[in-house]
């Protein structure tokens, strides 16, 4: 799944290096301006991918990547890529966000000191004590109600794709509020199971 986050940043940009080489009138650009191929149905909604080789066919315009994981140890698999995606990300599209369940939940007195380090470790050195990356990791499970209530605010009118990859436990809840909030509000959320 990180690597599709690596993608749509690849992909954005490739389209602000096209803008920029049109906007200045070069005829012939030393960028690519086809998007890499990616799976279909990876860009949101169907966008990208199999639907064609021009990038005005890549229509992501904003990820909300959720990493929720027990151990500790696991934010290292993807640790590079993580902060290689930080940076890359200029306009902030992509909204990443760590969360380590086996820590007690934030504002619970008895995870209070590794909150404050980890705050003050990330305002100072930018760097996250927990996954070791740019991401700043929270605490405890994500209130997942709370996760699409603010896309849903966001993006009013909107399709929205839910990709989630991991335990069948959770499947069951993140399709079911997907089908909730596509009939309480405008947005459309499109939920998708990736198997390994």
């Amino acid at each position: 799944m990180i690597s599709i986050v690596k993608d749509i940043v690849n992909n954005m940009k490739a389209m602000e290096d096209e803008a920029k080489a049109l906007e200045g009138g070069c005829a012939a650009s030393p960028i690519p301006l086809t998007p890499p191929k990616r799976k279909s149905g990876t860009g949101g909604g169907g966008s990208g991918g199999s639907g064609g080789n021009n990038s005005n066919n890549f229509r992501t315009r904003r990820v909300y990547y959720y990493w929720v994981t027990r151990e500790q140890g696991s934010f290292d698999w993807f640790k590079g890529i993580m902060n290689e995606v930080a940076e890359l990300d200029k306009k902030g599209v992509i909204e990443m966000h760590n969360y380590c369940t086996s820590v007690y939940e934030e504002g619970d007195a008895r995870s209070a000191l590794i909150a404050m380090l980890q705050s003050l470790n990330h305002a100072k050195n930018g760097v996250d004590v927990v996954s070791g990356t740019r991401v700043k990791s929270h605490f405890a499970k994500p209130n997942w109600r709370n996760v699409y209530k603010r896309v849903a605010l966001n993006h009013p009118d909107a399709r929205v794709g839910v990709f989630y990859c991991g335990a069948p436990a959770l499947t069951k809840e993140l399709r079911h509020l997907a089908l909730d909030f596509s009939h309480k509000t405008s947005t459309k959320f499109e939920f998708h199971k990736e198997n390994f």
